[in-house]
């Protein structure tokens, strides 16, 4: 589903305005300070750390750069107009001349050399060929014999064609755009990514939220106990033992309600921070409940994975980058030669116009080779070394695939897994619950002892914990399915994001 740049904001605007709102009252100084309480659900949560967090600027930062890669290797093979000169080149020294007869005399000179050429260039990948086209005029003034003279090329063509040699242009054709390819799916997952943390540091926050709860909920009753059992010992109806457990029963309720408070602030910073929320702001986490559970395909997840995730992409570029340095070998091994010509007019004159009258012909064409001869073996050695490290590339390869498959497959059948352990968890949950405020009455009844009590606590107490924790492992299970795949298996479409940095259209 593709998440444009305003539903980010609009989203952010109607959560922080008219979300669920908790209002809290504290009388200070016999004023009332009212206090905002956001209500956040996971859902929440989530889209906050995709769409505001340091951590996904940091994404689309680094999308941003693949993009201008991709960019500029698109430009990299369009023709180029360039323009270059010297202007000036002031020369004045005393320089060493051979005469005819072999002797030596040094002269002065003092001249002023001055330069320009215009040139249209074009690379030619699939044969790594370059050519061009330009023209070009010079101009030199002599100080001491007062001439001045001018000489060009009033047009010339010619090419550069590498012979048995590495074309770098036409694996770097392969390359790239398999690169920007992987860039963007490596976008999509580190979004995923994102999403995951933020559900990782949700249910962290959950968990300790509800220790505080039930920390406040065992204090509170541990003073009624306490209230309930100073009353019968004014009557003499509960022994010195007993009413001493519940004295200390209140200050363990108390020690854990301290414990659990410091929790909930680090925690409360660490989820601030993370998915962007000021840390002014005062956030309650609702449990999310409101599960869609739903059988899925491990064939269907498999050919997701394969289609969607970058591996795939990097599989076949790993292969290709074995395939470029055995090429790159193998041709630095033999013979090397570039043929190289060109064709166009060229004139000298008293003048500028000059150059233009009448030009003659200027053809030039070479062939340069170059041939090893003795190296003692380093070339081939070079060879045979990219020939293993091409087959080392193949396993490697052929075992990343065979374990990425085994991953999405495992992953699938444990998430299946996990609905009957969410359901029991939460009958669990509940009839501990049940089971606690039956002993609460009981006890302060009179029917059962503190030990009891205290027992039904602790089961109450691991039951939520466990509830809890099935809860994280389940949503965690789903969005680690979702980072497997990029694919969502609710609405049965691809993951898609867009980098608002690049909505606007610049560079396109």
């Amino acid at each position: 589903m593709a998440k444009k740049p305003i539903i980010y904001i609009l989203g952010i605007i109607i959560l922080l305005l008219s979300g669920d709102i908790l209002k809290a009252q504290e009388k200070k100084g016999g004023s009332e300070e009212v206090k905002m309480k956001f209500n956040l659900s996971l859902y929440n949560i989530v889209e906050l750390a995709i769409g505001k967090s340091s951590a996904v600027k940091y994404v689309q930062n680094t999308n941003v750069n693949s993009f201008w890669r991709w960019k500029n290797f698109q430009k990299t093979f369009l023709p180029n107009l360039v323009i270059a000169g010297t202007l000036p080149n002031f020369n004045q020294t005393t320089i060493p001349v051979t005469q005819p007869d072999g002797s030596i005399q040094f002269k002065a000179v003092s001249n002023l050399m001055s330069s320009a050429n215009l040139s249209l260039n074009q690379y030619i990948p699939i044969t790594g060929t370059y050519i061009y086209a330009s023209t070009s005029a010079n101009r030199a003034q002599d100080y001491y014999q007062h001439l001045t003279t001018f000489s060009g090329n009033p047009v010339s063509v010619g090419f550069y064609q590498p012979i048995f040699a590495y074309n770098w242009m036409k694996w770097s054709k392969k390359l790239e755009p398999m690169i920007y390819n992987e860039s963007q799916k490596n976008f999509i997952q580190a979004i995923e990514g994102i999403a995951y943390n933020a559900t990782l540091r949700f249910f962290n926050y959950l968990r300790i939220q509800t220790d505080f709860k039930l920390a406040e909920s065992a204090l509170k009753n541990s003073n009624d106990n306490l209230r309930i059992a100073k009353t019968k010992q004014k009557l003499g109806q509960i022994s010195e033992n007993d009413f001493s457990r519940i004295e200390l029963s209140v200050l363990n309720a108390q020690k854990a309600l301290n414990s659990a408070g410091m929790q909930l602030k680090n925690s409360d910073f660490e989820l601030k921070s993370y998915v962007g929320i000021d840390q002014n702001e005062q956030i309650e986490l609702q449990m999310p409940l409101n599960i869609i559970l739903f059988d899925i395909d491990s064939k269907k997840a498999l050919l997701e994975a394969k289609a969607n995730r970058p591996e795939a992409v990097n599989f076949e570029r790993r292969l290709v980058n074995a395939d470029q340095a055995l090429t790159q070998a193998k041709r630095a091994s033999g013979l090397v030669a570039t043929l190289s010509g060109s064709y166009g007019l060229s004139n000298s004159s008293t003048s500028i116009a000059g150059i233009y009258n009448n030009p003659q012909k200027s053809e030039v064409l070479q062939l340069t080779m170059s041939v090893p001869i003795l190296d003692w073996g380093r070339a081939a050695s070079a060879v045979k070394m990219a020939e293993s490290q091409r087959d080392l590339a193949e396993f490697d390869v052929q075992k990343a695939k065979e374990d990425f498959d085994r991953s999405v497959i495992v992953q699938v059948e444990q998430f299946g897994l996990l609905r009957g352990q969410l359901v029991t968890a939460k009958e669990a949950d509940r009839v501990a619950e049940n089971g606690y405020r039956i002993a609460l009455k009981r006890f302060q009844n009179g029917e059962i002892s503190i030990t009891d009590l205290n027992i039904a606590l602790s089961e109450r107490e691991s039951a939520k914990r466990d509830y809890i924790g099935s809860l994280s492992t389940y949503w965690l299970a789903y969005y680690n399915l979702r980072i497997l795949t990029l694919y969502d298996f609710e609405t049965n479409q691809k993951i898609s994001y867009e980098n608002p940095m690049l909505a606007s259209g610049s560079g396109k």
